[in-house]
């Protein structure tokens, strides 16, 4: 988790990944964020129903992206991963307390200072979402 915080801004309740399984800089990482009911967001959304809003599970995919793009970077505390589009986003499944949601990016294609890469999050082994995410790494200022 120290690592994970050392390469992205984010912080508490905006912290999506808990923990990176595997990553092989230039090709796929595999992540998870565990969901609990504790979520500040499950308090608006939606009582007595908790879902994960799907804005939140691309929230989480594109943070596990990030991790992927900087992660055979020299200085990669110096950099800042930021949204530029989102295409063929699929919503497949809700996502709910106590599922674990597994975060995939792959196929990462780097040009210039852009990026590109397939992302999949799963519960228990079935597709919840996908997109395309780009992504543009900046210097922090």
């Amino acid at each position: 988790m120290r690592r994970i915080a050392s390469l992205l801004p984010h912080r508490y309740p905006f912290l999506l990944v808990d923990r990176v399984v595997e990553c092989k800089p230039g090709s796929y990482i595999r992540a998870y964020k565990n969901i609990t009911v504790n979520e500040p967001f499950f308090q608006g959304h939606f009582p007595g129903y908790p879902v994960m809003p799907g804005v939140l599970i691309l929230e989480a995919l594109a943070q596990a992206g990030a991790l992927l793009a900087v992660a055979d970077m020299d200085d990669p505390g110096g950099k800042i991963f930021l949204f530029t589009g989102l295409d063929a986003v699929k919503f497949r499944r809700q996502v709910i307390p106590g599922d674990r949601l597994d975060l995939e990016c792959s196929n990462i294609r780097l040009k210039l200072n852009l990026c590109k890469m397939d992302a999949r999050a799963l519960v228990d082994g079935k597709l919840a979402a996908q997109a395309r995410i780009t992504a543009a790494i900046a210097d922090k200022p």
